[in-house]
Order: structure tokens, then C-alpha cells, then sequence
């Protein structure tokens, strides 16, 4: 698979990651046997990056990811975490002693002495506006807590500012067919600053795939059912906040556009994403080893070309650009 390098981080990852927020809660359950497949196929497909973050599972994610590394030393991939989402949503809480107590929990659970990346777990708008905030991750690199820090965000103002931070190393954003809004300013201010860009939501919580229906329904431990409408986090995270009737009729067209190329919807969605100038790399989760596979055989797709964006463009401008674009 292809690797590309995040400049200011100084490290290459996979074009085709792995989002572990399955492996922790929130999609249903997934057994410790069964998340560790998923890592195996990941890893054995050609996969050198694990994004995972304190809260997926309370903890139980990073700890599946520490467990498996340490099984297995001479595996060479890259782990990212995120702090930030264990406190209520105020910007007084993104402080020092806070961030000391997060990361100590996170290199206990992933079983390391120093954390490769760190990112901000979507916080409050105001955080990005803070020197201290920055001037204490400094810190924390200098002290060898964490190697490099990054932030993961909702909207595209928060990655624009993010960017112009001179040692943010990474931003994770929302990318994907249903939500293009990056592609106007993040993507060229990320490749000029030589910020990486992690791509997360690829498949719209699923709906990219093709396989859902107007009258699909979810496990109500998912947050495809209890986020719906924004109810426990921001509602771009569930279905990149597109009208899921909606969502399921464009995933239809996106399908039939899939197919022309001779692609399943997923791997032409995936595929898409990782092959936009800028993205470092596109992190969507498994849930079985299958899937794992799938995902990462996506990095192997011949460039789709410049029709196939046209037609990508046309859909979203279609469906979603006057719900989704000035949001987000």
C-alpha cells in the first residue's frame, strides 16, 4: 500500500489506516478476539496506522491496541490517540493537570513510555484561540510525554486555525463523498504548511457502503440510533450529519457510479478520499477482519480520475451542499 509522509510530523502512515472507535463501544458490540482480528487483517493488508482515543470504550480500544503491539514488537505502526472528551466541554479544562492525568492513562493503556500523536478530541472552538493550550502540548513534547500533537476537529474554521499553529502536526477532519466543504481551503492550506490530514467518517457511518435501506435500523447501543439527531455528540459524526433517507438515496447513485468503474461502493469511496492531494491518510473502521481487508485493499485502487470527481462533485452539490456546507 502506499505511504505518505505528514511533513511536520515527520512520519509516513498507510493511505488506508484504521478508525478503532468500533473496537471500543458505540457501533454494537465487538469481542476483544474478534477486535484483535481485526487489527491482525489490518495490519497483515498493508495498514501501519491505529487511530484510536481515551474515550472509545472508556479506555478499552487503546488497551486492545496495547495489548496487540506488545504481542506483537516487530510490528512497525503508528499509533495516534486523542484527550479532550472525558470532561465536560469547557475550555478551562483543556489545562495542564488535565492533560498530564490523560496522557498517563493513555501510555498506561497503550503500553508505552512516549505517545506518537496526540490529538485534541474535537474541542470547544475557543481552545484553538488559546496560546496556553499549545504552549502546554510544547511542553509536553519537550518533556517526551508525547512525540507530536495534532487536533481533531468538526468544522472546516477549527482546521484553518489549527494549521496555522507552527507545531500542530496533524488534522482529522470529516472527508468524505457526502461532505467536500475541506477540499475548498483545508486540503491546499494543510499541503502548504505541510500539516497531515487524516480523513475520518470516509463511508458516512456506513452509508457509503450500499448496504442500507430507508427502513434500516441499528442496535440501540449505536450511535447510528442514539445520535441521530446530535443527541449525545455532534451530529456530523453520525452519518456526517446528512438526512439518512437522503444519505441512503445517494449512497444508491454513488453505487451505480461505483460500479461503472467496476468497484464495490466502499472501496470506491475509501479510494476516492486517499487519492485527494493533501490527505495523509483515510481511517475507516471494522468491525470483522473482512472488512479490515476490504478497507485496506482500497489503497490499491487505480487513480479515478478527473470525470469520476465531476460526478462525485455533481452528487454532492445535489444532495447535500446546501444542508451540509455552510454547517461544517
Amino acid at each position: 500500500m502506499e505511504e505518505n509522509v505528514m511533513p511536520r510530523a515527520g512520519v509516513e502512515v498507510s493511505s488506508i489506516g484504521l478508525g478503532t472507535w468500533q473496537l471500543g463501544a458505540d457501533w454494537g458490540e465487538v469481542g476483544e478476539d474478534e477486535a484483535r482480528a481485526v487489527l491482525d487483517a489490518a495490519v497483515q493488508s498493508g495498514v501501519t496506522f491505529f487511530d484510536t482515543a481515551d474515550v472509545y470504550g472508556d479506555g478499552r480500544s487503546e488497551s486492545i491496541i496495547g495489548g496487540y503491539l506488545a504481542d506483537n514488537p516487530e510490528l512497525d505502526v503508528f499509533v495516534a490517540t486523542k484527550m479532550g472528551r472525558r470532561m465536560e466541554q469547557v475550555a478551562s479544562n483543556y489545562s495542564m493537570a488535565n492533560f498530564r492525568s490523560w496522557i498517563d492513562r493513555s501510555r498506561r493503556n497503550l503500553r508505552v513510555d512516549t505517545l506518537g500523536l496526540v490529538q485534541l478530541h474535537c474541542p470547544p472552538t475557543e481552545v484553538y484561540s488559546l496560546d496556553r493550550v499549545f504552549d502546554d502540548l510544547d511542553t509536553l513534547v519537550e518533556d517526551g510525554a508525547i512525540a507530536r500533537y495534532g487536533v481533531s476537529v468538526e468544522t472546516v474554521a477549527e482546521a484553518l486555525a489549527a494549521i496555522a499553529r507552527p507545531r500542530v502536526a496533524s488534522v482529522q477532519i470529516i472527508l468524505n463523498v457526502f461532505r467536500l466543504k475541506p477540499l475548498d481551503e483545508v486540503l491546499p492550506a494543510a499541503l502548504e504548511a505541510g500539516v497531515g490530514v487524516i480523513a475520518r467518517v470516509p463511508l458516512a457511518s456506513g452509508l457509503l457502503s450500499g448496504r442500507y435501506r430507508a427502513d434500516t435500523t441499528f442496535a440501540a447501543n449505536d450511535h447510528r440510533t442514539f445520535n441521530r439527531h446530535g443527541e449525545a455528540f455532534d451530529v456530523g459524526e453520525t452519518f456526517s450529519g446528512v438526512d439518512f433517507e437522503n444519505g441512503v438515496a445517494a449512497a444508491q447513485e454513488f453505487t451505480s457510479l461505483a460500479a461503472a468503474h467496476g468497484l464495490e461502493p466502499a472501496a470506491a469511496a475509501l479510494a476516492w478520499v486517499a487519492q485527494l492531494d493533501g490527505v495523509s491518510t483515510v481511517i475507516p473502521g471494522a468491525r470483522n477482519a473482512d472488512q479490515a481487508k476490504a478497507n485496506a485493499a482500497a489503497g490499491e485502487v487505480a487513480p479515478l480520475g478527473a470525470d469520476f470527481s465531476a460526478q462525485v462533485a455533481s452528487l454532492y452539490d445535489r444532495y447535500f451542499r446546501g444542508a451540509v456546507h455552510p454547517r461544517w
